[in-house]
C-alpha cells in the first residue's frame, strides 16, 4: 500500500491545502494529513476543531486519514510505515526552507519529500493571510471551502 502524509497546522485549511491533499490523494493508497501541535502557539482553531473541518472537507476522496503529531514528522511517518511526505511549495522562499527540511528528514531516516508545485490560483495563499484579511472584514469565501469559511467567520464573531 502506498501511503503518504501532508504535515502542516492547517489554521485553518484553505483551498491551497485542499488542493494539494487532494491531488496527493489519487497518487497515493492513503494520504495522513498530519496536524502539527505546537504548544508555542495559539492557534485560531483548536487542534481538534481543525482535525474535524479537514475530515469534512476531505471525505470525498475516500483515502484520507486526519489526526494530530506532536514531535518529529519523521517519527510520524516510522511510526506508522509511511515513506513519503507531500508539500505543495508557493514560491522559492518556500523551496528553500522546504528544502533543508527535506534533507534533514531523509537523512534522520530515509523518509523521501515530494515537492507539488501549488495551483496558481492558490500561490500567494496562507492560513496566516485568509485569518488576517477576515479579521479585518475582507471577503475570504472564495479561499476557503465553505464549512470552513463559515467557521471562520463565527469564530471570528462576524455574520
Amino acid at each position: 500500500m502506498r501511503r503518504a502524509v501532508c504535515p502542516g497546522s492547517f489554521d485553518p485549511i484553505t483551498n491551497g491545502h485542499l488542493d494539494i491533499i487532494s491531488r496527493a490523494s489519487k497518487l497515493y493508497d492513503v494520504v495522513h494529513v498530519a496536524v502539527m501541535i505546537n504548544q508555542s502557539k495559539q492557534g485560531l482553531f483548536t487542534v481538534e476543531e481543525r482535525i474535524e473541518l479537514i475530515r469534512e472537507v476531505t471525505a470525498d476522496c475516500g483515502n484520507v486519514e486526519v489526526e494530530s503529531f506532536h514531535g518529529l514528522l519523521v517519527d510520524f511517518c516510522k511510526q506508522r510505515d509511511i515513506p513519503a511526505i507531500v508539500k505543495g511549495l508557493r514560491a522559492v522562499s518556500d523551496f528553500d526552507y522546504e528544502l533543508q527540511m527535506a534533507q534533514m528528514n531523509i537523512g534522520l531516516s530515509g523518509v523521501e519529500t515530494l515537492f507539488v508545485p501549488t495551483n496558481p490560483t492558490y500561490s500567494f495563499l496562507s492560513s496566516s493571510l485568509v485569518k488576517e484579511v477576515a479579521a479585518w472584514g475582507g471577503d475570504v469565501a472564495h479561499l476557503l471551502p465553505p464549512v470552513v469559511h463559515r467557521a471562520l467567520i463565527e469564530r471570528l464573531g462576524r455574520k
